[in-house]
């Protein structure tokens, strides 16, 4: 009988390995299709799947050069940067420093004085799930002005301006993107903890991890990706001044990654914080926000993704708790279409 077992465990054993295989074969054979199918543009892929951890990547760090990408490649991580912020604020929940549903009017900085007829109004969510009906920047406006960055000319007074003239709110309660939503949420922050965000960024998320590719405003390092605009152009980093909350963050597959794992694994503090962001604010049929996160429905799969497109280059993190794998994706090309083509071939053909 001894033997009948030992037999059943090592063939459990070689099943589950050659899944292993074959799903890491698979990735490797999609992302190279991708590549192959756009040459022009280089990719970092990383996936883990209940600790084991596969990486891929094709095409160089520039479109003049010959050294190649690697896991180890510097990206613009862009708007993942929001579910840092959030997963910072979500520690301060388990701190007991605030609660979601607090209104933000006593945690802002004394810059602010809101206006009597949206005092009381807006919650620490709202501004999270994108629902607070503030003004926000007119990105349009700004890339005219300067496509090379356009966050450049954002300051403390345009913001504290915007935000004290404003006597009413736009479709509150509704889903309308906000980036000057987690600019609060960054000044949040720093009065909670009387520390800059780029601080509570380096001992909060980076230090602990051990992401010593990750970096914030100051940053000159080699084995970083060249960026390029949807037209091809060259695209520089950008300048996020006080806009960092919602995008500062520059990072690579390799340490991202040890976010990645943090986020699943049940017992870390990240992964506390990240459960409460993994709660839906606002729900449109199979899809729902959280705080910083897209949350989707597919039958008994729940995936919890968000996307990041800066002027050169666009990324994706996206995880399934109950399934135990998550997926990064780095292009050095601002190419949304491109980026979510691979997580949705990836999730169709080989994940779901």
């Amino acid at each position: 009988m001894k033997t009948v077992f030992t037999i059943i465990s090592l063939l459990l054993f070689m099943n589950a390995f050659t899944f292993a295989q074959t799903t890491k074969q698979r990735l490797d054979s999609l992302v190279n299709s991708f590549h192959q199918a756009n040459p022009e543009v280089s990719m970092s892929v990383g996936f883990v799947q209940e600790g084991e951890e596969f990486f891929t990547a094709y095409g160089n760090l520039s479109r003049e050069g010959n050294e190649a990408v690697d896991k180890h490649t510097l990206f613009e991580i862009a708007s993942i940067t929001k579910v840092i912020t959030t997963n910072l604020i979500a520690q301060a929940v388990l701190e007991g420093k605030l609660k979601v549903d607090d209104y933000i009017d006593d945690y802002l900085p004394s810059a602010y004085q809101l206006n009597k007829n949206i005092r009381n109004k807006i919650s620490i969510s709202d501004l999270a799930s994108h629902q607070s009906g503030l003004p926000d920047i007119d990105f349009k406006v700004l890339i005219e002005k300067d496509a090379q960055q356009p966050t450049a000319s954002v300051d403390q007074q345009l913001i504290a301006n915007m935000i004290n003239d404003c006597d009413s709110l736009k479709d509150y309660g509704n889903y309308r993107y906000s980036t000057v939503s987690y600019v609060l949420l960054g000044q949040i922050l720093e009065e909670l903890y009387n520390s800059s965000y780029e601080q509570l960024i380096k001992e909060r998320i980076f230090d602990p991890l051990k992401m010593t590719r990750s970096f914030t405003k100051d940053y000159d390092v080699e084995n970083a990706a060249i960026g390029y605009n949807g037209e091809g152009g060259l695209q520089a980093p950008f300048i996020w001044n006080i806009v960092a909350p919602a995008g500062l963050i520059k990072s690579s597959t390799s340490d991202m990654m040890e976010f990645l794992n943090a986020l699943l694994d049940e017992t870390t503090a990240i992964a506390n914080a990240a459960r409460i962001t993994e709660v839906g604010h606002f729900k449109a049929g199979n899809e729902a926000i959280g705080l910083g996160i897209n949350i989707i429905q597919d039958g008994d799969n729940t995936l919890y993704l968000k996307s990041g497109d800066s002027m050169g280059q666009s990324s994706m993190l996206c995880y399934n708790r109950k399934a135990k794998w998550g997926v990064l994706i780095f292009i050095n090309q601002n190419n949304s279409k491109l980026r979510n083509d691979m997580l949705n071939t990836m999730y169709e053909s080989i994940l779901r």
